[in-house]
């Protein structure tokens, strides 16, 4: 099992929050690593979260018999699809017990995702050690299933370097067959549009289209304003999913971007946080002189 922590050394004790995670191979493996870490939380008092697949949360439930009552459920597959949506989930958990230790067990990256849905979730592992790194009362744990193939090292050392650089780090590129759209400030209504009849050909719902194009007017107005006055939105299908991708000249600083909610009166950032809760998977990157923001709608 590994264990590291944000403000404490590895080998000493730690001093704020920790971090840690473990591999298993089948259910057994998972009860028998993840229910004593469970037990231990419910015996000192604190409050026990869980955030896991359905199967695992089944056989979590059966191990801890009536103890799986003081655990709070949530189906990760619901709660998580967008990993961009744990980070306030986990602050939720904080923010509703005030003064008490809280003790979280959550897998992001579970089994049957999509690579971009994988990358996100290796992204938030990273980023968690950013967001949390002084809540000394929060101990998170992190299951992660051999078929998988993730090595949780990569995102539990030096998790703010990581993080960086996979932030600074443009996303895969464009396919040749997408269509482009360079838009500037007068041309939002037609993006807005043109993307209606994009989504609407490969079968997006009314409501999920409705979503894409709040989400899609919200980016292509940061990029307006952030990024240079204009910017680049292409479009196409992939993985059962219709991905829109907006590219500007702008560069963000803050990894927590769209994971934070920002203030009302704050300049910026409430455009990607209302994506993120619109759309299925948000993809953020940017760097010196760009930005790209990818947004994905599944078609079914």
């Amino acid at each position: 099992m590994l264990r590291s922590s944000a403000t404490g050394s590895l080998d000493g004790v730690p001093t704020g929050f920790q971090h840690g995670a473990f591999v298993y191979g089948s259910d057994e493996e998972f009860v028998r690593l993840a229910t004593p870490f469970v037990r231990d939380g419910l015996a000192m008092g604190e409050a026990v979260v869980a955030a896991l697949p359905p199967a695992r949360i089944v056989a979590l439930r059966e191990a801890l018999g009536p103890e799986g009552d003081q655990v709070g459920f949530i189906d990760m597959t619901q709660a998580g699809r967008n990993p961009a949506r744990l980070i306030p989930l986990w602050r939720d958990a904080l923010e509703r017990h005030p003064g008490r230790p809280v003790r979280g067990l959550g897998e992001p990256a579970y089994a049957g995702r999509n690579a971009d849905e994988y990358d996100e979730a290796v992204l938030h592992e990273a980023l968690l050690g950013v967001a949390f790194a002084g809540d000394k009362d929060f101990r998170l744990l992190c299951p992660y299933e051999t078929a998988v193939g993730i090595d949780p090292t990569a995102t539990h050392s030096g998790a703010e370097a990581v993080a960086e650089k996979a932030f600074r780090t443009a996303l895969s590129d464009v396919p040749d067959r997408a269509e482009r759209w360079e838009f500037g400030l007068a041309d939002l209504g037609h993006v807005r549009q043109w993307v209606n009849a994009q989504a609407s050909s490969y079968g997006v719902s009314r409501d999920r289209l409705d979503d894409l194009a709040l989400a899609l007017h919200e980016i292509c107005t940061n990029s307006i304003r952030f990024g240079g006055g204009r910017g680049t939105l292409t479009v196409w299908v992939a993985d059962g999913s219709l991905i829109c991708d907006v590219a500007d000249h702008g560069r963000i600083d803050d990894l927590l971007v769209g994971r934070v909610l920002p203030p009302l009166d704050g300049l910026g950032g409430r455009g990607v946080w209302l994506a993120n809760q619109l759309c299925d998977l948000v993809q953020l990157r940017s760097g010196d002189g760009f930005t790209q923001v990818r947004l994905h709608t599944r078609l079914r």
